[in-house]
Order: C-alpha cells, then sequence, then structure tokens
C-alpha cells in the first residue's frame, strides 16, 4: 500500500482552510458593522421625535399664551368701559358736560379696541408688542386701574349721596322741630280750654259717647300729669317711696318694673278722685240739686260754665262754689300733711285752705291739681247730662280678666325666664288676675268704656 505524501496533501489543505478562513471573517466583520449601523439609526429617529414632540409643546404653549393674553385685553376693555360708565353716571347728578364727554370717550375708544380684539380672532392675527408675557402684564395694569377708577367714583357717590342725606335729615329735624311747636301750641290751647274744640258750641240734644270719651282721654291725661308730679316731689323730699306703695295699696304686689309702681300711685289718686262719682255734686253736703226733670240741663250748664275757664280763676272768682269745695275736700284726701309739710317746709296751704278757704295763687304741684280736679268735675258733670246717667265701675283684686270691660295698661313681655315657682303658679292658675284697677271703667247705656287695670306679674304670663 502505497504511502500518502504530507508534501503533495497539506498545500491544498493549508490554501482551502486560508480561503475558508477569510470569507468567515469577512463575514463576520460584515454582520458586527451591520448591527452598528442599526443602533445608530434608532439613536437618530429617537432624537427626533423627541425634537418634534419639544417644538409641538412650545407651539402649544405660545398658543395659549396668546389667547390669555386676548383676555387679558378683553377683561381690561370691560373693566375699563365699566369705569367709563361708573364716571358718566357721576357726572350727570351734578350735571357735569365735561365729565361725560370723558366718560363717552373711553367708552367708544374700548368699544373699538374689543372690535379689533374679536376681527384678531377670528382671522388668528395676533400681534402683541413686545410679546404675549408683556400683554397679559400690561392688560392686568390696565384693569387694576380702571378697578381703583371705579371705586374712587364710587366712594365720591356715596360721600354725594351721604352730604345728600345729611341735609335731608337737617331739613326733616327742622320740620319736625316746626310740628312740635305747633302740637305744644295747640296742646296749649286745649289744655287752656280743657276739652277738645269739638266740645264748644255742644247742646245737650248732641251729646253722644264720642264726647264723654273725648273729656275722659283729657281727665286720664291730667291725672297722670299730677301722678308725675307727685312723685317727683316726694323723691326730691326724701319719700320712701315703697313704704308709700304699701300703705297705699296694703298688699303685697309683684311689678312687672319698677317703673310701674306709678300705675299704683295712680290707681290712689283715681280711687281718691273718683269717689262718690256716682252721687250728684259728689255727695258733697250742704249741696242741694233741682228735680229729675231738670237735673240734665243743670249739669250741663255747669259743663259749659266751668270748661272754657283755668281752675285757679274760677277758685278766685267763686271761693265758695260746689267745684272749690269739691276741690278742698279732694286735696286734703289726696295731699297728707306730712307730705306738704315735706314737700313746702310749712302746712300753711292746708290751714287756708280749711280756715279760710283760700287756695294758693303760686304752687305747682296745687296748679296741676287744680287742673285735674276741673277735668274730673266737668267729666261728673258730663256724666249727669246724660239720661241714663253715666255709671261708673272699676274691678277688684282677684278678678279674672275680661277683654270686655278691661284693658291692661302695660303690654308685658311673657318670654322672660321663669323660675320654678313662677312655673308652679302658671300651672295650677288658668286666667290672668286683676292685680288692682287704675282708671275706672264707664258704661253709657249699652256702650262700654274698658277700665284701665294693673295684672299680676305672674297670672299675665299665661296669656
Amino acid at each position: 500500500m502505497e504511502s500518502v505524501k504530507p508534501s503533495a496533501v497539506t498545500p491544498h489543505k493549508s490554501k482551502l482552510a486560508r480561503t475558508l478562513s477569510k470569507v468567515l471573517h469577512v463575514k463576520s466583520m460584515t454582520g458586527i458593522d451591520g448591527l452598528k449601523k442599526v443602533k445608530v439609526d434608532v439613536n437618530f429617529n429617537n432624537e427626533g421625535n423627541m425634537r418634534n414632540q419639544e417644538k409641538e409643546e412650545e407651539e402649544e404653549l405660545k398658543k395659549k399664551m396668546v389667547i390669555e393674553a386676548l383676555l387679558s385685553k378683553v377683561f381690561a376693555s370691560v373693566s375699563t368701559i365699566k369705569a367709563s360708565y361708573a364716571q358718566l353716571q357721576y357726572a350727570q347728578s351734578p350735571y357735569d358736560p365735561d365729565g361725560i364727554q370723558d366718560a363717552d370717550k373711553f367708552v367708544v375708544s374700548e368699544l373699538k379696541i374689543l372690535s379689533e380684539l374679536k376681527r384678531c380672532w377670528f382671522r388668528k392675527q395676533f400681534d402683541f408688542d413686545p410679546s404675549p408675557e408683556g400683554a397679559i402684564v400690561t392688560s392686568e395694569l390696565k384693569e387694576l386701574k380702571s378697578v381703583i377708577k371705579t371705586y374712587r367714583i364710587m366712594g365720591k357717590k356715596f360721600e354725594s349721596q351721604a352730604r345728600f342725606k345729611d341735609s335731608e335729615i337737617m331739613f326733616l329735624k327742622e320740620k319736625l322741630e316746626e310740628a312740635n311747636k305747633q302740637n305744644k301750641s295747640i296742646e296749649k290751647r286745649l289744655n287752656q280750654s280743657g276739652l277738645l274744640s269739638s266740645l264748644d258750641n255742644l247742646h245737650i240734644s248732641g251729646l253722644s259717647p264720642t264726647h264723654f270719651i273725648s273729656v275722659l282721654r283729657h281727665t286720664v291725661k291730667s291725672i297722670r300729669s299730677f301722678v308725675k308730679l307727685l312723685v317727683n316731689e316726694m323723691r326730691s323730699a326724701g319719700w320712701d317711696i315703697d313704704a308709700s306703695l304699701n300703705a297705699i295699696i296694703k298688699e303685697n304686689v309683684v311689678y312687672w318694673k319698677d317703673d310701674h309702681k306709678c300705675f299704683a300711685i295712680e290707681s290712689f289718686v283715681c280711687r281718691e278722685m273718683f269717689d262718690s262719682f256716682n252721687f250728684p255734686n259728689f255727695n258733697l253736703p250742704n249741696e242741694s240739686i233741682p228735680p229729675d226733670r231738670n237735673k240734665t240741663q243743670f249739669f250741663f250748664a255747669r259743663f259749659n260754665e266751668l270748661k272754657s275757664v283755668k281752675a285757679k280763676e274760677f277758685l278766685a272768682f267763686k271761693p265758695k262754689s260746689p267745684f272749690a269745695k269739691f276741690c278742698r275736700l279732694k286735696y286734703l284726701r289726696l295731699v297728707h300733711p306730712k307730705m306738704e309739710a315735706s314737700f313746702f317746709g310749712h302746712m300753711k296751704q292746708r290751714t287756708n285752705m280749711v280756715n279760710g278757704g283760700e287756695f294758693p295763687d303760686e304752687n305747682k304741684l296745687f296748679t296741676s291739681f287744680g287742673e285735674m280736679a276741673k277735668r274730673v268735675w266737668l267729666l261728673h258733670c258730663l256724666a249727669f247730662s246724660f239720661e241714663p246717667q253715666v255709671e261708673i265701675f272699676q274691678i277688684g283684686k282677684g278678678c279674672r280678666f275680661s277683654d270686655v270691660y278691661m284693658e291692661s295698661v302695660v303690654n308685658v313681655n311673657t318670654n322672660d325666664d321663669d323660675d320654678d315657682d313662677d312655673a308652679a303658679a302658671l300651672a295650677v292658675e288658668s286666667e290672668p288676675q286683676v292685680c288692682f284697677t287704675v282708671v275706672p271703667g264707664f258704661k253709657i247705656g249699652k256702650t262700654v268704656l274698658q277700665c284701665q287695670v294693673y295684672l299680676s306679674q305672674l297670672l299675665q304670663q299665661q296669656r
């Protein structure tokens, strides 16, 4: 067998091996370069997408700024128009032609700006100098100035209105003072006559409950004036009001307010002044009256005799008249000797009235008393001028309240907090009860004039 010679095989194999090795190396190099090329291309594409996205965001932001700048200009123009309109209104009263003309110019100018902004919006043509950001700042400053201008104009308008109101208040105060003076003048004339003018030229055939009500109203007013003066004198003299009230009422009374204690004194004065009201001549001794058929004419003549004369003048002219006896009797019963001594430092008035029938000339308390006594006397004369005569009535303590015959002298708020004792008392009682009568009531035929009463505090809370 022949052996293979290495020298013949080796060159061929080596050449083949070198060729294969070269081919494989080229393919290997080609594959690596391709990968690198692909990788580079991918990086370029990513960078391009990011740039496009940033560009789109910049465009969107720019568009947003443009719209914001446009709206800022619109709002600034609207605020300017509002300020100009406020100026226009302010310039109309008082009339200011220059101010009206300036306001009109501002309105027209801003309307033109709004029209131009509208045109730019539809055409998508915007020109902001120097930039949208700058336009926004400028518009905001313009709007702020317009708002400040509006507030200043409104402030001036309010100041003008305040000055007008002040002048109106001064005018109304002057009118009120004038009306008060007229009222005082009328009241003075009424006090001089003692009655309303409607009672002038009154005939007995024309008497009606209305006339009696008018006289009663003036009588109650004079009683309260006397009570007010009496209480002031008591306080000035250092009298114990509570002790005096206990002596007058003789029962424990719970008053709604301390000021209501005057109603107890008023009740005492009315009780004394109207005592024996249902008797002719107040049941004065040694005083005669005509027969029944002439009684109404007799008392109506007395009424007309005194109604237009001052009490002091009548007493000075007729010191022995029935009215003078009535005044003397009632004064001695109303004014206690100790009270008179504490008021005036002496009791000369009482002594002169009892012994000589004289009445004091310059005495504020007696002047008020005389006016009150005159009106009570006139009311009595008028009551006996009716046919049948007027009846008087009053309500005793503890009677159930009735809207028909009574009215309360005070309106009491029943929303105050109560304690347990009050609640228990309210639970027992079902109706408010009279504590005492302040002013008596009257009956004129079928007409009832309610008496004025003070209701118990615990019981009135249930009404």
